[in-house]
């Protein structure tokens, strides 16, 4: 096969496995069906979180030992066993604390590893075109899977039954990336032996003490806004009485766009200007949606503002943390820049499940405004530092 072929292949297992990030949006509806709230979501992917948060950390040893690959595929294989739990519910119980720890198991592997493959087959000054790729694919994954949601209720099927048919679909990714193991070793632009990519807490220390460790606290920022503007925009959408599918369908396409835009985009001489100017965007985004007050218009232009601001700044800000990393801990960087990014996807839910039923969803979104305007600004001193 050639690259382009093998990239396309790994590229669409990818897109495939990425929908199930875009289910757990769904939580809410899906809990809802057996009685349960918005503090279960949070309490239940709080268990996601600290599955991810320690398997991330581990996800190098795991590497080590099986390869990049077959760790992608592993992470298929246990996504699909958390969906069909989550699918199978019928109440809160073990079943549900066993799917919310296989789902960040499974999520972190895929997370954590995808970025490190590109690192392998792709040069320094090509990866924030490689790593747009991957977040294009990713992100279609995470924003058309809540559409295709709403598609199958309107025809009548119970929301179970999308955790279930996309349990099918990542066994499907996992055969795909173990067949691509070869295939992906055969196009390395490096053919020395892999180095070893384990995380330890030497390596955190040092990671911390470098240029590298911006992009790696922004990185929880802003997968946190992130999170409390999509986990619950169910809630949202329903006590605006707008349809939650628009949000998702207009934030996806415009994600696509910037992101296929940002192909031909190597960095430039100020990137963290650009970082800034976007996810300042990415906070006036949160502020329209304040001011929606069931205005439709209003709805996608907050959700087309998202998307510029954190669709398009964030493979920059992945790029970032490579090209900062010191040399050696490039593939520690981007693990650790995965940690942090899923202790905001998956922790910040616990705190905005809590602000919700007890502040009301106006508190949150105050809340969400200020981390994005925290990230925004740290990016901007990065620029005038130097």
């Amino acid at each position: 096969m050639s690259k382009f072929t093998i990239l396309s292949l790994y590229f669409l297992a990818v897109f495939l496995q990425a929908g199930t990030y875009g289910l757990t949006f769904m939580l809410p509806k899906l809990f809802a069906t057996f009685g349960a709230n918005e503090k279960d979501v949070g309490a239940m992917l709080l268990i996601t979180a600290v599955t991810t948060i320690i398997s991330v950390y581990y996800s190098g040893h795991v590497t080590d030992l099986l390869g990049r690959m077959p760790t992608m595929s592993l992470s298929g294989f246990a996504i699909a066993a958390a969906l069909f739990l989550f699918g199978s519910a019928q109440s809160l119980g073990g079943g549900l604390v066993i799917a919310s720890a296989l789902l960040g198991f499974g999520w972190s592997l895929f997370y954590a590893i995808g970025p490190i493959v590109l690192t392998r087959v792709t040069r320094p000054e090509e990866r924030v075109r490689s790593f747009a790729m991957l977040s294009v694919f990713m992100m279609a994954g995470f924003g058309l899977s809540p559409v295709m949601v709403s598609l199958l209720e309107n025809a009548g099927f119970p929301i179970a039954d999308s955790f279930t048919l996309m349990a099918a679909v990542c066994v499907f990714s996992g055969v795909l990336f173990a067949l691509l193991r070869n295939p992906v070793r055969r196009i390395a632009t490096d053919t020395a032996v892999e180095p070893r990519a384990r995380l330890t807490l030497g390596s955190v220390g040092r990671i911390m003490r470098s240029r590298g460790s911006l992009p790696v606290v922004m990185a929880c920022l802003g997968a946190s806004v992130f999170a409390g503007m999509n986990n619950f925009q169910t809630v949202f959408a329903e006590a605006q009485g707008v349809a939650y599918a628009d949000f998702f369908f207009s934030y996806t396409i415009t994600v696509i766009i910037c992101r296929v835009l940002l192909m031909g985009f190597s960095g430039g001489k100020r990137p963290y200007a650009l970082i800034a100017g976007l996810q300042y965007i990415m906070c006036a985004s949160v502020i329209v949606f304040m001011l929606i007050n069931g205005s439709w218009s209003l709805y996608i232009l907050s959700a087309v503002m998202l998307g510029i601001g954190y669709g398009a700044s964030y493979p920059i800000l992945v790029a970032m943390a490579a090209n900062d990393a010191e040399e050696d801990l490039v593939p520690q960087t981007l693990q650790f820049f995965a940690l942090t990014y899923f202790i905001g996807i998956f922790g910040f839910p616990l705190l905005a499940g809590w602000i919700i039923v007890e502040q009301g969803i106006f508190a949150l979104l105050v809340v969400v405004a200020l981390l994005a305007a925290v990230e925004a600004s740290m990016a901007a001193r990065r620029v005038i530092s130097g």
